[in-house]
């Protein structure tokens, strides 16, 4: 199966044919990194571009995120085994006291299929584990809030960064339902993302 191939079956959806093509590449002697890039990087971006042209939605986003998964799953043991580098490394998680994460995963998978390493803390996340991921070297802290009575935990986690020295070492990205640009200069974060696309885009920035 042809790059091409792949590519569009990102874009679909359609993760069995995208794991198959993965596998079928892999055999022909194509090059994980070139598998990485040229198919599944490229195809979610594609994907990006079309959810912020308001051609794709949610639910196009999520089911290529999982197509796109399916690859990578594959190709992970190559470029480990390559020694190729992730784009950067993302620690993620919805705050302390926030339970939601279709918009957390929507944004890891995403980041995921851009490249990143990610470290999903998962849901309920409290601000002494942010500071540890920091600790161990993420470059970018990603917090999610759905709720307005969290949202302050991301103030909290800002604060708890500065406190262990860390603040300087990393990047604080941050969205969500009831999150805004405004609130995100409020708290000291560095960047607000409205949605899963735009995350990728300002991280992208953010490190480069």
């Amino acid at each position: 199966m042809s790059l091409e191939e792949i590519y569009e079956n990102v874009i679909i959806g359609q993760a069995p044919a995208v794991e198959a093509g993965v596998k079928a590449s892999l055999a022909e002697g194509m090059d994980a990194d070139t598998i990485l890039k040229k198919a599944l990087i490229a195809a979610m971006d594609e994907v990006g571009k079309r959810f912020e042209e308001g051609d794709f939605f949610v639910p196009e986003m999520l089911i290529a995120a999982r197509a796109m998964q399916k690859g990578l799953g594959i190709l992970k043991p190559y470029l480990v085994e390559g020694g190729i580098e992730a784009a950067g490394r993302v620690a993620i998680g919805t705050v302390k006291g926030d339970l939601h994460d279709i918009g957390k995963n929507l944004v890891a998978m995403m980041l995921e299929g851009a490249g990143f390493e990610i470290n999903d803390l998962g849901t309920d996340v409290d601000p002494q584990e942010f500071v540890k991921a920091a600790s161990e070297g993420a470059q970018i802290i990603g917090m999610s809030a759905l709720l307005t009575t969290t949202m302050s935990n991301m103030q909290k986690t800002v604060d708890a960064l500065k406190e262990a020295g860390l603040r300087e070492n990393v990047k604080v990205v941050i969205g969500g339902a009831p999150v805004t640009d405004n609130y995100a200069k409020q708290i000291g974060a560095d960047a607000f993302a409205p949605d899963a696309s735009i995350a990728t885009r300002v991280i992208r920035d953010l490190l480069a």
